[in-house]
């Protein structure tokens, strides 16, 4: 995809479908979540980039347990609005995570072949607890079993970005979330 000037940029916005208050409320929501199930255990917050990466510094400023940060790159879109179907991991965690208590911080889950590869890997390095926070939940395109432990907002079968979700690394910086505007391609 292709953004050659603001007209362009603001007419693959569809409609917001998810206000930046909407989206601080349920922040606020995971936040008492994380805090009620670790009483003050630190604990390890582990983004899945990009997308995820806003969800996450709102969410860790949300919590009042300890927690450290950790990354990690997983791509199935790759530059497209449908997932490939193959799940890529091009950066992994530095953290040794069999001494924390893990909570995963995606931004949506839609087919969940993601987070299945990324909870399977990490299970398999023995962490304390592993936990599975989504900001997104679209059940409906679901392709594997897969349920976050605690997913805030679900949505219908469309196309979102905004709030750290792109289409190709666009529209990441919108404070809200939107659905995006296919017929403008």
């Amino acid at each position: 995809m292709k953004i050659e000037s603001m007209q362009d940029y603001q007419n693959k916005i569809k409609r917001v479908v998810i206000s930046k208050e909407e989206i601080d409320a349920a922040v606020k929501r995971a936040g008492r979540y994380i805090d009620s199930l670790y009483d003050g255990r630190p604990i390890l917050l582990v983004s899945i980039l990009k997308g995820a990466f806003v969800f996450m510094a709102d969410l860790c400023r949300a919590v009042t347990v300890p927690c450290e940060v950790g990354f990690m790159c997983a791509q199935s879109y790759f530059d497209s609005t449908e997932s490939s179907g193959s799940v890529r991991i091009t950066m992994d965690l530095t953290q040794d995570i069999s001494q924390y208590h893990v909570v995963i911080v995606e931004d949506i889950i839609d087919t969940g072949r993601t987070l299945c590869e990324v909870v399977k890997i990490l299970r398999g390095r023995n962490p304390l607890s592993l936990q599975v926070v989504t900001l997104l939940n679209k059940p409906s395109r679901r392709q594997v079993e897969f349920d976050a432990d605690l997913a805030l907002i679900t949505i219908p079968d469309y196309f979102v970005i905004g709030y750290g979700l792109d289409c190709g690394e666009y529209f990441r910086n919108l404070p809200y979330i939107a659905e995006f505007n296919a017929e403008e391609e």
